[in-house]
């Protein structure tokens, strides 16, 4: 007799993760994806929603995402065959499915997060935030400010009058459809108007893309491009019997603004709602230093370890930092003993709180040894202004100065950026196939999710962990065999019996 897909799977191929991981959502774990797991009572049979899950999050695992390249995987490659039960999909069904359920991929994000843990798999003592810029489903070329926006919709209005007239110039009876150069005509001044609106609206945008309206130029390794700033929070995995080293993503999300100032607060909290604790040290690089981070990192208590984003400026003899403090008269002594005492606030930001300033005299200054190094304002003499966040910026430039600071933060680098190299080296993630910042974050968090998916089947393989929650161990005789009845509305009895009856 030939050899079963059961036989061709070996006991510990990522396939039977991926499988044991969908079998084990329960009803609610559907109704959270938007999928009536018991089928339509009424119309043709269809394709079970565990078979077309399983399709998708194997071929996230091993970099495969077109729908038609999983289509060609379904009826040539043995890890799919088994997975849908002999089942072949066609691309469209795959898609409508996907595209049905994918913004709901967060749920099963973080039912791989919280999987982890429950496997006492993370470290939470430590993790670490960075982002990277990924390229849109877009063309650089078109991205146009509004007056280029402006004189394009004037050509494009002229041609649709040229094309309406030659139409109507004719002496046979009006075409049923429009022309298909008049179509295309009018979808791109559609298009246009959108754009124009859109900018007009949008507080601060000074260009769009019309191919993808969300996303914009940001400055890569790669150089300018047209995408995002996708974001990750990263933690080490433990494992008591190994040394080996693994990451499990704890948080994901994308945003369209190239800095990452606003990200640390954010992804602090999505890592603390996924992992249900806080970590002990976050780490970050100087893209994420800022006043009101710190101040919001101390007000949640949270250890932030981060470089300053303008280390060089802390290093001279005249820096505000090496100004004294006297509270009872309310003053700064500079280095050389003059005082400089409180003027008033002012305002930098619309969303900022304002600022203090303190000030010198001008002639005491001008006379100072340290004129035209410390300042050059012959009127004012120097000038100090302190953020309301100022404290909590002192208080990290010290902790920053200490051993066990500098010692944790040569950590960042080996837990975010090896995560991106597999994602985007391995996985294909150097360009999203989706368009839309909503579309682009499915995409992302059904990536991470695969990612979480694979760090959770490479310590199971070496039966350093088991997986009780799902049902499932490394006897490949106690495991769960996949079912060739996918066909059907109603979740199939799992048995090779049914599949060779079905076969």
């Amino acid at each position: 007799m030939p050899p079963t897909l059961e036989e061709l799977i070996a006991e510990d191929h990522p396939a039977r993760l991926v499988a044991a991981f969908v079998d084990g959502l329960d009803r609610a774990a559907w109704l959270e994806l938007g999928v009536a797991p018991d089928g339509e009572p009424l119309g043709a049979p269809e394709y079970h929603p565990r078979a077309l899950l399983s399709v998708w999050l194997y071929g996230f695992m091993t970099g495969t995402r077109s729908t038609r390249k999983l289509e060609a995987a379904c009826r040539d490659t043995v890890p799919y065959l088994w997975l849908t039960g002999w089942q072949h999909p066609d691309h469209n069904t795959l898609w409508r499915f996907y595209e049905e359920h994918r913004k709901s991929m967060r749920h099963l994000f973080k039912r791989t997060v919280r999987l982890a843990v429950k496997m006492g798999l993370i470290d939470l003592a430590i993790q670490a935030v960075d982002g990277t810029k990924v390229a849109a489903n877009a063309s650089k070329g078109r991205t146009h400010a509004v007056a280029e926006l402006q004189e394009m919709l004037e050509r494009t209005e002229e041609a649709i009058r040229d094309l309406e007239a030659q139409n109507s110039a004719g002496e046979g009876p009006a075409p049923v459809h429009l022309p298909v150069e008049l179509r295309r005509k009018e979808e791109l001044c559609r298009k246009v108007k959108e754009a124009i609106k859109q900018l007009e609206t949008e507080d601060g945008q000074k260009e769009i893309n019309l191919t993808d309206g969300d996303a914009s130029f940001m400055k890569s390794r790669q150089g300018i491009i047209v995408g995002y700033n996708a974001q990750v929070m990263v933690s080490p995995v433990k494992s008591e019997q190994t040394k080996e080293k693994g990451f499990i993503i704890t948080a994901a999300e994308v945003v369209t603004d190239p800095d990452d100032h606003a990200q640390l607060a954010t992804m602090m909290e999505a890592a603390e709602e996924m992992t249900g604790a806080k970590a002990g040290m976050t780490l970050a690089d100087g893209g994420y230093h800022s006043g009101p981070n710190l101040l919001e990192c101390a007000k949640r208590g949270q250890v932030v370890t981060m470089p300053e984003a303008q280390r060089r400026a802390l290093e001279k003899p005249y820096h505000k930092d090496r100004f004294v403090y006297n509270q009872e008269k309310e003053s700064y002594m500079c280095p050389q003993g003059h005082v400089l005492t409180f003027v008033g606030e002012r305002q930098r930001g619309r969303a900022e709180l304002p600022v203090r300033i303190y000030r010198g005299e001008g002639a005491e200054c001008q006379g100072c040894p340290a004129f035209g190094t410390c300042t050059s304002d012959k009127r004012h003499g120097r000038e100090l202004e302190i953020s309301p966040h100022e404290e909590a910026l002192r208080a990290h430039r010290a902790w920053m100065a200490t051993k066990e600071a500098k010692a944790a933060y040569k950590q960042r680098k080996e837990l975010p950026e090896p995560v991106f190299g597999i994602l985007k080296e391995q996985r294909g993630a150097r360009r999203f196939l989706l368009r839309g910042q909503a579309n682009v974050r499915a995409e992302w968090l059904t990536l991470t999710t695969a990612f979480n998916l694979r760090s959770l089947w490479r310590f199971w393989r070496r039966g350093h962990v088991t997986l009780p929650l799902l049902g499932m161990s490394n006897n490949a005789k106690q495991s769960a065999e996949r079912v060739a009845g996918f066909f059907v509305q109603q979740p199939p009895a799992r048995s090779t019996a049914s599949a060779a009856a079905s076969a």
